[in-house]
Protein backbone atom coordinates (compact mmCIF):
# COMPACT_ATOMS: atom_id res chain seq x y z
CA UNK A 1 0.00 0.00 0.00
CA UNK A 2 1.35 3.45 -0.86
CA UNK A 3 1.65 6.26 1.72
CA UNK A 4 -1.46 8.18 0.59
CA UNK A 5 -3.59 5.01 0.63
CA UNK A 6 -2.18 4.23 4.10
CA UNK A 7 -3.21 7.69 5.30
CA UNK A 8 -6.75 7.19 4.00
CA UNK A 9 -6.96 3.82 5.77
CA UNK A 10 -5.62 5.27 9.04
CA UNK A 11 -7.84 8.37 9.02
CA UNK A 12 -11.42 7.43 8.02
CA UNK A 13 -13.47 10.25 6.55
CA UNK A 14 -16.48 9.39 8.73
CA UNK A 15 -14.60 10.57 11.85
CA UNK A 16 -14.63 14.09 10.39
CA UNK A 17 -18.26 14.39 9.33
CA UNK A 18 -21.28 15.66 11.26
CA UNK A 19 -23.13 12.70 12.75
CA UNK A 20 -26.02 12.93 10.25
CA UNK A 21 -23.55 12.74 7.30
CA UNK A 22 -21.47 9.77 8.51
CA UNK A 23 -23.59 7.21 6.68
CA UNK A 24 -22.52 8.94 3.45
CA UNK A 25 -18.78 8.79 4.24
CA UNK A 26 -18.03 6.43 1.33
CA UNK A 27 -19.75 8.75 -1.18
CA UNK A 28 -17.12 10.08 -3.60
CA UNK A 29 -18.39 13.63 -3.55
CA UNK A 30 -18.30 16.66 -1.25
CA UNK A 31 -20.43 16.48 1.90
CA UNK A 32 -21.75 19.46 3.89
CA UNK A 33 -20.13 20.20 7.25
CA UNK A 34 -22.02 23.42 8.00
CA UNK A 35 -21.42 27.14 7.49
CA UNK A 36 -21.55 26.73 3.70
CA UNK A 37 -18.44 24.52 3.80
CA UNK A 38 -17.87 20.94 2.67
CA UNK A 39 -15.72 17.93 3.39
CA UNK A 40 -14.04 17.53 -0.01
CA UNK A 41 -14.54 14.65 -2.42
CA UNK A 42 -12.15 11.82 -1.45
CA UNK A 43 -10.84 11.37 -5.00
CA UNK A 44 -10.02 15.09 -5.13
CA UNK A 45 -8.26 14.98 -1.74
CA UNK A 46 -6.27 11.95 -2.89
CA UNK A 47 -5.17 13.76 -6.09
CA UNK A 48 -4.14 16.83 -4.12
CA UNK A 49 -2.14 14.79 -1.60
CA UNK A 50 -0.33 12.99 -4.42
CA UNK A 51 0.55 16.32 -6.07
CA UNK A 52 1.74 17.68 -2.71
CA UNK A 53 4.09 14.70 -2.14
CA UNK A 54 4.45 15.17 1.62
CA UNK A 55 7.58 13.68 3.20
CA UNK A 56 8.09 12.43 6.75
CA UNK A 57 9.24 15.21 9.06
CA UNK A 58 8.02 18.14 6.95
CA UNK A 59 6.22 21.25 8.19
CA UNK A 60 2.86 21.58 6.39
CA UNK A 61 0.18 24.26 6.28
CA UNK A 62 -3.44 23.19 5.60
CA UNK A 63 -5.50 26.21 4.49
CA UNK A 64 -9.28 25.85 4.75
CA UNK A 65 -9.03 22.72 6.89
CA UNK A 66 -12.77 22.61 7.71
CA UNK A 67 -13.57 19.44 9.62
CA UNK A 68 -9.88 18.58 10.14
CA UNK A 69 -9.80 15.56 7.81
CA UNK A 70 -7.07 16.88 5.52
CA UNK A 71 -5.09 18.07 8.55
CA UNK A 72 -5.18 14.53 9.99
CA UNK A 73 -4.27 12.97 6.62
CA UNK A 74 -1.31 15.35 6.33
CA UNK A 75 -0.26 14.54 9.92
CA UNK A 76 -0.27 10.84 9.07
CA UNK A 77 1.99 11.60 6.09
CA UNK A 78 4.45 13.78 8.06
CA UNK A 79 4.56 11.42 11.02
CA UNK A 80 5.36 12.59 14.55
CA UNK A 81 8.64 14.23 13.47
CA UNK A 82 6.65 16.64 11.29
CA UNK A 83 4.34 19.52 12.08
CA UNK A 84 0.94 20.26 10.52
CA UNK A 85 -0.87 23.54 11.08
CA UNK A 86 -4.46 23.76 9.90
CA UNK A 87 -6.09 27.14 9.47
CA UNK A 88 -9.85 27.77 9.18
CA UNK A 89 -11.86 31.00 8.99
CA UNK A 90 -15.17 29.73 10.48
CA UNK A 91 -14.88 29.67 14.32
CA UNK A 92 -17.41 26.82 14.73
CA UNK A 93 -15.44 24.72 12.25
CA UNK A 94 -12.20 25.50 14.10
CA UNK A 95 -13.85 23.94 17.18
CA UNK A 96 -15.37 21.01 15.23
CA UNK A 97 -12.16 20.27 13.33
CA UNK A 98 -10.03 20.68 16.43
CA UNK A 99 -12.17 18.21 18.38
CA UNK A 100 -12.03 15.72 15.49
CA UNK A 101 -8.26 16.09 15.26
CA UNK A 102 -7.81 15.74 19.03
CA UNK A 103 -9.72 12.43 18.92
CA UNK A 104 -7.10 11.10 16.48
CA UNK A 105 -4.25 11.70 18.94
CA UNK A 106 -1.92 13.39 16.48
CA UNK A 107 -0.28 15.96 18.80
CA UNK A 108 2.02 17.27 16.04
CA UNK A 109 -1.06 18.63 14.24
CA UNK A 110 -3.26 21.54 15.29
CA UNK A 111 -6.01 23.77 13.92
CA UNK A 112 -6.01 27.55 14.28
CA UNK A 113 -8.55 30.26 13.57
CA UNK A 114 -7.60 32.32 10.54
CA UNK A 115 -7.22 36.04 10.94
CA UNK A 116 -9.60 37.95 8.65
CA UNK A 117 -7.71 39.31 5.65
CA UNK A 118 -4.62 37.14 6.31
CA UNK A 119 -3.97 34.08 4.12
CA UNK A 120 -2.26 31.16 5.81
CA UNK A 121 -0.20 31.52 8.99
CA UNK A 122 2.68 33.77 7.93
CA UNK A 123 4.00 34.02 11.49
CA UNK A 124 4.84 30.30 11.49
CA UNK A 125 6.27 30.22 7.93
CA UNK A 126 8.13 28.89 6.05
CA UNK A 127 6.47 25.59 5.14
CA UNK A 128 7.71 22.63 3.12
CA UNK A 129 4.19 22.01 1.81
CA UNK A 130 0.96 24.04 1.66
CA UNK A 131 -2.43 22.52 0.80
CA UNK A 132 -5.34 24.84 0.03
CA UNK A 133 -8.89 23.45 -0.01
CA UNK A 134 -10.66 26.56 -1.28
CA UNK A 135 -10.77 28.19 -4.72
CA UNK A 136 -8.66 31.30 -5.29
CA UNK A 137 -9.38 33.72 -8.15
CA UNK A 138 -5.66 34.15 -8.78
CA UNK A 139 -2.53 32.54 -7.36
CA UNK A 140 -2.02 34.26 -3.98
CA UNK A 141 1.54 35.57 -3.61
CA UNK A 142 0.97 35.65 0.17
CA UNK A 143 0.92 31.82 0.21
CA UNK A 144 3.76 31.36 -2.28
CA UNK A 145 5.85 33.63 -0.03
CA UNK A 146 5.22 31.26 2.91
CA UNK A 147 6.96 28.36 1.11
CA UNK A 148 10.47 27.12 1.89
CA UNK A 149 12.86 26.98 -1.05
CA UNK A 150 12.09 23.50 -2.41
CA UNK A 151 8.52 23.79 -1.11
CA UNK A 152 5.30 22.88 -2.90
CA UNK A 153 1.86 24.53 -2.84
CA UNK A 154 -1.24 22.78 -4.22
CA UNK A 155 -4.20 25.10 -4.76
CA UNK A 156 -7.29 25.34 -6.96
CA UNK A 157 -7.20 28.64 -8.89
CA UNK A 158 -10.04 29.79 -11.16
CA UNK A 159 -11.22 26.19 -11.67
CA UNK A 160 -7.79 24.61 -12.28
CA UNK A 161 -5.66 22.68 -9.78
CA UNK A 162 -2.18 24.18 -9.65
CA UNK A 163 1.03 22.69 -8.27
CA UNK A 164 3.45 25.49 -7.45
CA UNK A 165 7.08 24.53 -6.76
CA UNK A 166 9.50 27.08 -5.35
CA UNK A 167 13.20 26.70 -6.10
CA UNK A 168 16.36 28.81 -5.96
CA UNK A 169 15.65 29.76 -9.59
CA UNK A 170 12.09 30.92 -8.92
CA UNK A 171 8.63 29.43 -9.03
CA UNK A 172 7.23 26.90 -11.50
CA UNK A 173 3.52 26.22 -11.94
CA UNK A 174 1.92 23.13 -13.48
CA UNK A 175 -1.80 22.54 -14.14
CA UNK A 176 -3.62 19.36 -13.08
CA UNK A 177 -7.27 19.30 -14.16
CA UNK A 178 -10.49 21.18 -13.42
CA UNK A 179 -12.09 21.31 -9.98
CA UNK A 180 -14.74 23.18 -7.97
CA UNK A 181 -14.29 24.35 -4.39
CA UNK A 182 -15.82 26.85 -2.02
CA UNK A 183 -14.23 30.30 -2.51
CA UNK A 184 -11.00 31.20 -0.72
CA UNK A 185 -11.64 34.25 1.44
Amino acid sequence: MDRVAEAFAAVPREWFLPEHERRSATYDGPLPIGHGQTNSQPRTVESMLRLLDVKVGQKVLDVGCGSGWTTALLAHLTGPTGRVLGVELEPDLVDFGGANLDACRLPWASIHEALPGVLGLPGAAPYHRILVSAMARALPDELVDQLHTGGVLVIPVAGTMLRVARSMRGTSVTRHGSYRFVPLR
